[in-house]
C-alpha cells in the first residue's frame, strides 16, 4: 500500500473511504499480504494514506463485512483466507434485501439464462464423483417426507452439485448467491403447489439421465423445460400470496 497511490486515486470522486479500501484490497489481491498476515495499524494506515482514522476505520469496517479481512480487539487486522463465500456473500446480503415479488422472477429468470448451459457442459464434463453425488441427491429428494424447507434444500443441493459437475469453477460462484436465496422461494412454492415436489423429481430425473449419458443437449433441453415449469409454480405461489394478503 503506497502512499503515493492513493494520493493520485484521492482526485478521484470516489469517497475516501472506498479508495483505501480498494487499495488494501489490491494489496491483499497481489499477496502483499497473505492469509494470515497482520495488517499495519490504524495509525499506520492514517499515516500511509494520509487520511483520518475515520475513513481508515470505515474502510476497514468494509473489508471486515466483506469477509477478506479479521479485526481482533486487542491484536490487530489479520488477512483472511479468500474463499468462495468472500466472493458471493456481499451478492448475497444485497439480494436478501431485494427479494419482492419483482426478485423472484428475477432469480427465476436469472436461472433460466446460466442453468442449461450448465446442464450442457455437466453432461459434457462431469466425472465419476459427479455422478455420485447427484445420484445421492436423487435419492434423498425422492425419498424425502419432510418439511417444505427439506425439501427446499434437497432440490437446490442438486443444481449446484450439477454447476460443480459441469467442472468450470465460476458456475458455482455465480449459482451460490443465487441459490442460498432459493430455499425460502421454494418453501413457498412447495407449500403453495400441489405438484410441485412430484415435478421436481421427474425433471431432476431427465437431466440426470441426459447427464450420465452425456447427451449435452437433451440435458440443456430438459434443464429449459424443468425450469419454465419452475416460473409457472413461481407464479403460483406469488398469486396464491397475494390472494392470502388482500
Amino acid at each position: 500500500m503506497e502512499s503515493e497511490t492513493i494520493f493520485n486515486l484521492l482526485e478521484s470522486r470516489e469517497p475516501i473511504n472506498k479508495l483505501i479500501s480498494k487499495q488494501i484490497e489490491k494489496a491483499i489481491f497481489e499477496k502483499k499480504y497473505p492469509p494470515g498476515s497482520k495488517l499495519p495499524s490504524e495509525n499506520e494506515m492514517c499515516e500511509q494514506f494520509g487520511v483520518s482514522r475515520t475513513s481508515v476505520r470505515e474502510a476497514l469496517g468494509s473489508l471486515e463485512a466483506q469477509g477478506m479481512i479479521e479485526i481482533v480487539k486487542g491484536k490487530g487486522m489479520f488477512v483472511k483466507k479468500i474463499s468462495a463465500e468472500t466472493v458471493t456473500n456481499p451478492l448475497q446480503k444485497y439480494l436478501m434485501h431485494r427479494v419482492d415479488r419483482n426478485y423472484v422472477m428475477d432469480l427465476v429468470h436469472a436461472r433460466q439464462i446460466i442453468e442449461p448451459a450448465i446442464a450442457y457442459y455437466a453432461a459434457l464434463n462431469h466425472n465419476e464423483e459427479d455422478i455420485e453425488r447427484l445420484t445421492q441427491d436423487m435419492e434423498k429428494l425422492k425419498e424425502s417426507s419432510g418439511d417444505f424447507s427439506e425439501l427446499a434444500n434437497l432440490d437446490t443441493q442438486f443444481h449446484l452439485n450439477l454447476a460443480r459437475a459441469s467442472r468450470n469453477r465460476v458456475m458455482p460462484l455465480l449459482l451460490d448467491p443465487i441459490h442460498n436465496l432459493i430455499p425460502e422461494v421454494k418453501s413457498s412454492i412447495y407449500a403453495s403447489v400441489s405438484v410441485a415436489k412430484e415435478s421436481a423429481v421427474i425433471w431432476h430425473q431427465k437431466i440426470f439421465d441426459a447427464v450420465i449419458s452425456r447427451d449435452a443437449v437433451k440435458s440443456r433441453l430438459a434443464m429449459e423445460e424443468h425450469l419454465k415449469i419452475a416460473e409457472e409454480h413461481a407464479e403460483k405461489m406469488l398469486q396464491t400470496q397475494n390472494h392470502n394478503n388482500s
